[in-house]
């Protein structure tokens, strides 16, 4: 495959040609009919440009331009692999469920491989992504080989799943689509550690995409951690739907990548339904990491929060984009967002668009966003009593980023992003 044809969008509609045949679900009339709609529509569309007004701050040239191929797995055995976060562990490698390096043990729920599970997904996968609207879950629709899929049964309490990917490593870039359903039954609980790694020096595309459900009175805690190597690409998106009484908590820590997306559409169907949707970017020289958020207010009396901080240092660029969308019917709505930018050099940029779009008249919604440098006369303090300044300038950005940390209840997760943090922090450029 020459250059020409194995990039941009047609590179991808010639691999899904060649691949038809291969990929799973080939003898499943409705899973052949999900991935011939999404060809159809990501060969109508292609990749978002910045004329797209979600996509205005991200350009998508670089993953357009840069050519893939088919991911080669080539990880060795589980030894290879770091040391599992909890007792239940569901690792996948170039977007393929590895069960020999997976700990899934028993429990009163399912974990298992999507591949494996297809037969018995008609009607689930597919029911909450959009890839009539979202090019990128188009293109995940059309070429997804595999996945996790968590089924937790009504009351049960689920415990910690950490879902572990990581990425190979070849000489020639990879891209893999991995599609994740989970669902939670009436009154369940489960708490998720995602965490994404890839080798440093190896380019490739990582495009997840979750539809998530929870039913009445269930929550989910869903802490995601990103590490991807230095040259990798990630654009995934969340979907996820919350009936009567229950709780989506996400937060999400971006600190690795050359350009990261992270698009995350939450529905609060039900009323009293929760969600907080929380996060953190840790941007360094040439890095570009997006946060785009759509909060769907469609019952009353649903509450909703999200504080996301970004600190750049050299010159890199973050984006966060905000909409809280509150119907007529949702009533009594009570959501707040808030953006916040540390910048530690003159070169990065920071755009951020919080947005209110509100057609009920009793509501109490507020947003916001504050950008700013490390605080003169605080980093004066600290060198007065000894400290050195990048010792100095170091505890502020810890200090900066703690108070986000701090609000995840959960100790795993908790302790993976603080280990997370920690592993970033070097001084600025």
């Amino acid at each position: 495959m020459n250059a020409a044809v194995n990039s941009g969008a047609e590179g991808f509609l010639h691999r899904f040609d060649g691949l038809r045949a291969r990929l799973p679900g080939t003898r499943m009339p409705w899973v052949q009919a999900l991935r011939e709609d999404a060809a159809t529509r990501f060969r109508s569309a292609g990749f978002p440009t910045r004329r797209v007004e979600a996509w205005k701050y991200t350009d998508l040239r670089p993953v357009s331009d840069a050519g893939f191929d088919e991911a080669l797995s080539i990880l060795g055995d589980s030894a290879d692999l770091p040391a599992p976060l909890c007792d239940r562990r569901a690792v996948f490698v170039d977007g393929r469920f590895r069960e020999d390096a997976s700990t899934l043990g028993s429990a009163e729920f399912a974990v298992d491989g999507l591949a494996q599970r297809l037969p018995q997904l008609e009607g689930r996968l597919g029911s909450l992504a959009r890839p009539q609207e979202e090019p990128l879950v188009a293109l995940n629709t059309m070429l997804f080989e595999d996945g996790l899929v968590v089924t937790v049964p009504a009351g049960v309490a689920g415990g910690l799943l950490e879902l572990a990917s990581f990425a190979s490593g070849s000489e020639r870039p990879a891209a893999f689509h991995p599609r994740h359903l989970i669902r939670l039954e009436a009154g369940a609980s489960l708490t998720i550690v995602e965490s994404a790694r890839g080798p440093a020096e190896t380019r490739y595309l990582h495009n997840p995409v979750f539809e998530i459900e929870v039913a009445e009175g269930a929550t989910l805690t869903h802490t995601r951690v990103q590490q991807e190597g230095a040259k990798a690409f990630q654009l995934g998106t969340i979907y996820a739907r919350v009936e009567a009484g229950g709780t989506y908590d996400n937060f999400t820590l971006n600190a690795g990548g050359r350009l990261v997306r992270n698009e995350i559409h939450v529905t609060l169907a039900g009323p009293r339904a929760t969600c907080h949707m929380n996060g953190a970017q840790l941007l360094r020289h040439g890095q570009h990491a997006d946060t785009t958020t759509f909060l769907d207010h469609a019952a009353p009396d649903c509450a909703s929060r999200q504080t996301y901080k970004t600190v750049l240092s050299g010159k890199s660029r973050g984006v966060f984009q905000g909409k809280i969308h509150v119907h007529q019917v949702a009533q009594r709505t009570d959501g707040y967002q808030m953006n916040q930018a540390l910048l530690l050099s003159p070169d990065a940029e920071i755009d951020s668009k919080p947005q209110l779009e509100i057609y009920a008249d009793d509501v109490k919604c507020s947003h916001g966003a504050t950008v700013g440098a490390l605080d003169a006369e605080q980093l004066f303090y600290l060198r007065a009593r000894g400290i050195p300044e990048e010792a100095a300038r170091s505890m502020l950005v810890q200090a900066f980023l703690a108070e986000a940390i701090e609000g995840v209840a959960d100790a795993t997760s908790r302790a993976a992003l603080e280990a997370a943090v920690s592993g970033w922090w070097e001084p600025a450029a």
